[in-house]
C-alpha cells in the first residue's frame, strides 16, 4: 500500500422499500446490486398499507457514501416509497434519504446520536423567508427535519412490523 492510499473504514445502513409494484421489484434489486456490486435478492412481502404493492428491508455494509448512491439509483425508478440510512463512521456523518411519489426526495445529515443536523445556511434561509412573509419558520423547520416524509411513510412503516430483514456485508 502506498503512502498516499487511503483506506476508509466501512459503514453500514438499511434500505427500507416501503411500497413498490411487483413489476418494479426486479428493477429495485438490480439498482441496489449495481451500486453494491453484487447480486441482490430481496425477501419481498405484501404491503398491507397499499394492497397490490410489495415491501422489503435490507441491511448493507460498504464504503461511506454508498447510501447516497443507493438512494439516487432508487429515486430514478420513480413510483416507490423508500428510505435509505447510512450510519455515521469515523470518517463521515450519517445520512438519511427518503422518497415518496407525492413529495419527491428528502435527505439529511444524521449525527452520531441519531439527530438530524440542519446546516446553518438552511436555518438562516428559513428565518429570512419567514421574516419576509414567506413560509412560516415552524413549517420550514418541519420540512428541514423531514416531517412531511415521516407523516406519509409512517403508515407504511407500521404495516411492516412482521417483515423479514436481509443482511448483506460488503467491505470496500
Amino acid at each position: 500500500m502506498s503512502a498516499h492510499s487511503e483506506t476508509r473504514p466501512p459503514t453500514r445502513g438499511m434500505i427500507f422499500i416501503h411500497s413498490a409494484s411487483a413489476a418494479l421489484c426486479p428493477h429495485i434489486e438490480w439498482a441496489i446490486g449495481a451500486v453494491l456490486d453484487t447480486r441482490i435478492s430481496l425477501g419481498w412481502v405484501p404491503q398491507p398499507a397499499q394492497p397490490g404493492s410489495q415491501r422489503a428491508e435490507f441491511s448493507w455494509t460498504g464504503a461511506p457514501g454508498r447510501g447516497a448512491a443507493i438512494a439516487s439509483a432508487l429515486g430514478r425508478l420513480g413510483q416507490l416509497r423508500f428510505e435509505v440510512t447510512e450510519e455515521p463512521s469515523g470518517s463521515s456523518d450519517g445520512q438519511r434519504y427518503c422518497h415518496t411519489p407525492s413529495l419527491g426526495s428528502f435527505s439529511a445529515v444524521v449525527g452520531v446520536h441519531g439527530d438530524i443536523l440542519i446546516p446553518e445556511d438552511r436555518l438562516k434561509h428559513a428565518v429570512a423567508t419567514d421574516a419576509l412573509g414567506g413560509e412560516p419558520i415552524l413549517k420550514a423547520l418541519e420540512r428541514l427535519l423531514g416531517a412531511p416524509w415521516d407523516e406519509e411513510l409512517d403508515v407504511f412503516r407500521y404495516a411492516s412490523e412482521e417483515a423479514p430483514v436481509r443482511w448483506l456485508h460488503q467491505v470496500g
